[in-house]
């Protein structure tokens, strides 16, 4: 106990103490500010008074209650300035945040031993776990002075209450903190039940969060000590830790709920590594509980703040989780600041400590409402909220695609959904090795199937994307389609093959039926006039001289364009479609229909070879298409010029028999037509030039009198060459140089078209190697014309692959020019053949652009990457013509195509359209079409470094 004794008498003693005055109003009054500390004033502790009400400052001496008090002492005065007794109580808190400090913070102790008053006995101390509370009597008038043995140095706050409020300001904050406690409990409790029943990883971050709030408002709101006997010392090893849970609890939930493993190993590295450091302090807690309290306040500031960083990160990638959070990352940086604000004393009241543990509350709250939002089942999904590896997979599952899944090191082949049962097998019968699928295969197809899988392992890298067929249950082949990619394990052996596997069948039936319409009338459904060639030319192969004599007959409708532009264009497909019936009905199973061109049909006649029967025949077909059609409730009467032509002449192949049944029919026609004209010998003098011409250019053929001549194609920039235009030369024996506009059309009507094409792309593309081999590597291309025939010859692309093989020629440095009436004659059969040419690695150009009606949209619809520019719009002397040609220049940029400009006649046309951006011309301003020794001289000239080189 403290012993008072005398020391002397004073009038003014020095270090006297200002009184408080308290009257029976002062329910509550904060004495920290007027209470004097004096730290290390080990023994026998003297003070003085305040003065009394004679003005006497009397000076009293109080020793320890214990030879090892480290000599703290706090003093203060009352005065009660009423007329009657008061009853007050002093009360110090063990704990308080207020003022706690960041790092080294107070975290609580016993604060104050014993308090003797300078007058009357040592205070009698009132039973409390979470101050230290003592209660004293004042009597009227009376001023004294309070000495306070304390246990620590630090005093966070001394309050003198009146004890009724007291009372009631206790157990206020006693129901406040049951309903905060209780809320805590049950939200950890059902967040740990949600995580039995889900089971997803985000689920026990969040409890585990739900948890360490739990205990820590529970140590901060003295639940623990009434469950559990504490001690002050306890109590801040107990704080310590929660706040530790705390922190090891926020950084938990923030690396699970983001997935942040999936983004980085290393991310998941420095998070083990932030997680261990943080479990290390719960020793340290114990040893040294400020110090480990002070880092776990630092890691929940700086978890935080990495945390805003992350999320802003992943929400503007458009992570769903990331953008959920913000709502509850925001209330942690607000209550981060007002903690801040508190510990750091700049926020200082008695509501704001609890306040904050209720805000914890509210936190885990708000985030457990943010993580059930992925708990159930497809609520997620219908809202959206998703993220990019949940949208990933819902994708491929609304595809409908099947998952093919090979480990190559088990060579165990899965499907997800089984395949099998698509196919009509029983389940499971296509999974196991990848060669138990080879007897499922076509016969055709599994070598090529066990050679793909074989050069993916050699190779290891790539894609694996193959088509095959494969035997269904009734008998059936279905067309698979595999897309995947290997998986490296460490040792850079490929361990998986993961990807998708879909059924093509109905795509490649389509392919089919488009390549059948190509070679078919789309409106009468017979064959086209190349199939109806190709199959009379197989007949004069295979019938001999004795055998079958076919007869062909071409039938050309009269007055069919007078109806046409009558009645309209859909009266005459009806008109066609109508006479297709009746002709059909007069054939044999043996025999040929097929329409030639618009209205002229053209038909293979073995059924009959006596001449009689077949002049009866035609005069049958002419009877046919004479009877009366009825179209519109008008009566419309047709008939045809009808020539034939039998087969005598073994050398005439399907083409000449065919020119000869239609220059019969051009005959009667001429005769004014309704009639049926046999070929006569005498007929072809009619075209002796031009059959001559067709002759002559056969035999140009194998006498190589045809050659190529190149224009310069060049940079507009710098007039440098770029390229080439390959342009055919007939120099003829005896008539000399023949125009391309002369014997083009007519080797595209003899079928020679194809022939003169490979001949020109074999020509270019040896002569480009061989420029190359005495000069170097050239950074030139040359460009060769294509012809219709050409592009619906089936065989081109295949063709054009061998010559490429042949030459050894890059096919980059080659470019297929077509005009616009080439593309349309078949649209859909030039878009499959020019995609196939262009993944060949070919360049392919629009030529003539801007004469056409509907350029722009073969821009999109086909693969072209450069377009010519017709020499009509560069020499067009308008006023729109500059704003023509920049918008065709602009869009072609826009479509990343490059430009050609033909025809350019001055200098300052090619200055106009470099400055437009047109990266190339062509003309003879820049050159005429030269032979291959003078390229080889000019790209010598021009190039004169690329051999050495």
């Amino acid at each position: 106990m403290a012993i008072l004794t005398w020391a002397g008498l004073s009038a003014t003693p020095a270090g006297a103490v200002e009184p408080v005055q308290i009257s029976r109003d002062d329910t509550a009054l904060d004495l920290t500010a007027t209470t004097e500390i004096y730290a290390g004033r080990e023994g026998a502790f003297q003070v003085s008074t305040a003065p009394g009400t004679d003005g006497i400052v009397r000076r009293i001496e109080v020793r320890p209650t214990s030879e090892t008090h480290a000599g703290d002492w706090a003093v203060f005065a009352l005065a009660n300035v009423s007329e009657e007794q008061l009853e007050r109580v002093i009360v110090a808190p063990h704990f308080r945040l207020v003022r706690s400090k960041l790092f080294w913070p107070d975290l609580g102790a016993q604060r104050i031993l014993s308090i003797t008053p300078s007058e009357g006995f040592a205070l009698d101390r009132e039973p409390s776990e979470e101050a230290d509370v003592f209660r004293i009597t004042l009597n009227p008038g009376s001023v004294v002075t309070f000495v306070a043995e304390l246990a620590t140095p630090e005093l966070p706050q001394i309050y003198l209450w009146e004890p009724d409020a007291y009372k009631d300001t206790v157990n206020a904050f006693t129901l406040y903190r049951g309903i905060v406690l209780g809320i805590a409990g049950l939200l950890a409790v059902f967040l740990t039940i949600l995580f039995v029943v889900k089971g997803t990883s985000m689920l026990p971050a969040t409890a585990a969060l739900a948890w360490a709030v739990l205990g820590y408002i529970c140590v901060d709101f003295g639940f623990l000590s009434k469950l559990i006997s504490v001690t002050a010392g306890d109590e801040r090893i107990w704080r310590a830790g929660t706040e530790v849970s705390l922190a090891v609890g926020l950084v938990v939930f923030l690396f699970t709920y983001l997935n942040l493993n999936r983004w980085h190993t290393h991310l998941s590295y420095a998070t083990f590594a932030w997680i261990l450091g943080l479990g290390l302090l719960f020793g340290v807690a114990i040893y040294d509980p400020p110090i480990a309290s002070g880092i776990a306040r630092l890691s929940f500031a700086l978890t935080a703040s990495a945390g805003i960083v992350l999320i802003a990160y992943l929400g503007f990638n458009r992570y769903d989780r990331a953008i959920l959070l913000v709502p509850a990352w925001s209330l942690i940086l607000v209550w981060l600041f007002g903690a801040w604000l508190t510990v750091t004393g700049r926020l200082d009241n008695d509501i704001v400590q609890p306040a904050l543990g209720g805000g914890l509350v509210l936190i885990v709250l708000l985030i457990g409402f943010t993580v059930m939002q992925h708990a159930f089942a497809g609520g997620g999904y219908g809202q959206g909220l998703f993220s990019d590896l949940e949208r990933q997979s819902l994708a491929l599952t609304g595809s409908g695609d099947t998952v093919w899944d090979w480990d190559v090191a088990r060579d165990r082949v899965v499907t997800i959904p089984d395949i099998s049962i698509q196919l009509g097998l029983s389940p499971g019968s296509m999974h196991g090795p990848a060669r138990n699928w080879l007897p499922r295969l076509h016969p055709d197809d599994r070598d090529r199937f066990r050679a793909t899988l074989d050069v993916l392992l050699e190779h290891r890298k790539g894609r694996l994307n193959h088509q095959f067929r494969a035997r269904a249950e009734d008998g059936h082949y279905h067309w698979l389609a595999i897309r995947a990619r290997p998986v490296l394990g460490a040792n850079g052996e490929i361990i998986r093959c993961v990807g998708t596997i879909i059924d093509i069948t109905e795509q490649r039936n389509s392919v089919d039926r488009l390549l059948q319409d190509a070679l078919h009338d789309n409106l009468t459904g017979l064959p086209n006039r190349q199939i109806f060639l190709d199959r009379l030319q197989a007949l004069l192969v295979l019938t001999g001289s004795d055998a079958v004599r076919p007869t062909v007959l071409a039938i050309d409708i009269d007055r069919y364009k007078q109806v046409n532009d009558a009645l309209g264009i859909a009266a005459g497909d009806n008109i066609l479609v109508a006479l297709t019936r009746r002709l059909r009905r007069l054939l044999k199973p043996q025999d040929t229909l097929a329409r030639l061109s618009g209205d002229q049909f053209g038909l293979i006649l073995l059924s009959e070879r006596d001449p009689a029967k077949v002049a009866d025949f035609a005069d049958a077909v002419s009877k046919a298409i004479m009877v009366p059609l009825t179209f519109g409730n008008r009566e419309i009467i047709l008939t045809a010029s009808i020539g034939l032509v039998s087969w005598v002449d073994q050398q005439q192949d399907a083409t000449g028999l065919l020119n000869d049944a239609e220059l019969a029919m051009f005959r009667a026609k001429k005769a004014g037509g309704n009639r049926v004209e046999p070929f006569r010998p005498a007929f072809r003098t009619m075209g002796t030039d031009r059959l001559q011409l067709e002759t002559d250019l056969r035999r140009a053929l194998e006498r190589k009198e045809l050659s190529l001549v190149y224009q310069p194609i060049v940079r507009l920039a710098d007039a440098e060459i770029a390229g080439f235009e390959a342009l055919m030369r007939w120099d003829h024996p005896k008539r000399g140089n023949i125009s391309p506009a002369e014997f083009i059309p007519v080797a595209e009507t003899s079928n020679l078209i194809s022939q003169l094409g490979m001949f020109a792309f074999d020509k270019a593309a040896g002569d480009l190697m061989d420029w190359q081999l005495q000069t170097g590597e050239l950074p030139i291309f040359v460009s060769v014309n294509l012809s219709s025939a050409q592009l619906l010859n089936n065989d081109l692309y295949n063709d054009v692959r061998a010559v490429l093989s042949k030459t050894r020629c890059e096919a980059h440095k080659l470019k297929l020019e077509l005009t616009e009436s080439v593309v349309m004659e078949n649209a859909e059969q030039a878009r499959l053949v020019l995609d196939k040419l262009r993944e060949a690695g070919l360049g392919l150009a629009l030529d003539d652009f801007g004469t056409g009606h509907s350029s722009l949209a073969y821009l999109t619809r086909f693969p072209f990457d450069t377009i010519k520019i017709d020499k009509a719009l560069i020499r067009d002397g308008s006023d729109k013509r500059a704003v023509l040609l920049r918008s065709v220049v602009s869009m072609a940029r826009e479509l990343e195509m490059q430009v050609v400009a033909e025809g350019i006649e001055t200098e300052e046309d090619a200055i106009e359209l470099a400055g437009m951006g047109c990266e190339y011309g062509q003309s003879y301003l820049f050159g005429p079409p030269i032979g291959y020794d003078s390229v080889l001289r000019l790209l010598k000239e021009r190039f004169p470094l690329m051999k050495r080189a």
